[in-house]
């Protein structure tokens, strides 16, 4: 029987410390090396038989997945949030992280981050990554503008420079000053560039979207649009990856999830540390849903406030539907059912409602 060697890789762009350890802890080899495809495989197979490789998520690892994964038995990313240890016992250092990195592995203690498998899905969920990136720089370019015309005493809202027509009535109510005029424009000039990158990349993401079949399911439920179904079927990558739909839902950042120390009580709150486009995309598509009416998810919304909670619980609730029900379509590859709206998504979204009146 082959015994298992644990690789922990410490990885940089010019170089990467590799650290082996054997099945009982011992460390039998460090080197480091350039951070190169060819050279890293190359290394890898002069260890002999392929063990288990781990390596921290960072801008790297995706690339470092797809091409280090065929080369190993096992090839995990983990959080880096978790591994403590690295950063503060001992000495801080590569060599020593890279070790480190191989023992936590070997005693079970990290985390596993998700990456897909194919390039193609890979570049898709970096285009849904970069457009939402684009959004927020859309965003913080108004609150520029804004936040300059309010120091001389103009108070709008982004839409009243949106559109480069309607902006001589807001220099009007400027001093007359050229540099003050002079300095509005350039920030309109970078506003308008960061509205033109949102246009060109949400071009981009739909006709990605419209290619992929289940995205086509996805967009049939109310509340859920190219965007918002492209978002929850890029960061998900595949429905397997959760066991029930209360890990579902943690993950979402619309579950709950409980701690306590020792004897204490009982600590129920929503998680912290979650991704916020997904977020804020299926609570998005909640609210969507809920102002539209004439829809499932909006009758359960008014059956929630009707059984007395609160709005925000009730469509917390609601996306939790929306999510069940996208996650029971993906597994099984069915179209939607308005029918099949909180048959037990329903049910089990109210499990949680009495302690979501706790945490909120």
């Amino acid at each position: 029987m082959r015994r298992a060697q644990f690789i922990g890789l410490d990885v940089h762009c010019q170089e990467t410390e590799i650290a082996v350890l054997t099945q009982s802890g011992r460390l039998t080899k460090r080197m480091r090396v350039a951070t190169t495809i060819p050279t890293l495989v190359e290394a890898l197979r002069s260890m002999g038989p392929p063990g288990e490789l781990v390596l921290e998520e960072g801008p790297l690892a995706d690339w470092l997945y797809r091409n280090l994964s065929a080369y190993v038995d096992r090839l995990t990313v983990c959080d880096p949030r978790r591994n403590h240890l690295i950063a503060k016992d001992s000495d801080k250092d590569d060599p020593i992280d890279a070790e480190k990195l191989a023992r936590l592995y070997r005693g079970g203690y990290v985390k596993a981050v998700h990456h897909p498998q194919s390039f193609d899905q890979a570049v898709f969920k970096q285009q849904v990554g970069l457009y939402h990136d684009r959004v927020r720089n859309r965003v913080r370019q108004a609150n520029r503008v804004m936040a300059q015309l309010r120091r001389h005493g103009v108070f709008v809202h982004e839409r009243a420079f949106a559109e480069p027509t309607s902006r001589s009535k807001v220099l009007a109510g400027l001093p007359k000053s050229k540099i003050l005029r002079l300095q509005i424009e350039c920030l309109w000039d970078g506003y308008d560039v960061a509205v033109e990158q949102v246009g060109a990349m949400r071009a981009v993401l739909v006709r990605l979207a419209r290619k992929e079949p289940q995205i086509r399911r996805f967009v049939e439920i109310p509340g859920i649009h190219w965007i918002r179904g492209a978002t929850f079927f890029v960061y998900l990558d595949t429905p397997w990856r959760f066991r029930s739909k209360s890990a579902l839902w943690k993950y979402l950042g619309i579950g709950l999830e409980r701690s306590h120390s020792g004897s204490g009580p009982e600590r129920v709150q929503l998680p912290r540390a979650v991704n916020r486009c997904l977020k804020s995309a299926i609570l998005g598509a909640a609210k969507s849903a809920i102002v539209s009416r004439n829809n499932p998810f909006a009758d359960q919304y008014e059956r929630w406030l009707d059984e007395g909670l609160g709005p925000r619980i009730a469509r917390r609730n609601v996306a939790r539907s929306q999510a069940a029900v996208m996650w029971g379509m993906w597994k099984n590859g069915e179209a939607y059912r308005p029918e099949w709206v909180g048959v037990r998504a329903a049910v089990e979204a109210m499990s949680g409602s009495s302690r979501d009146r706790e945490s909120a």
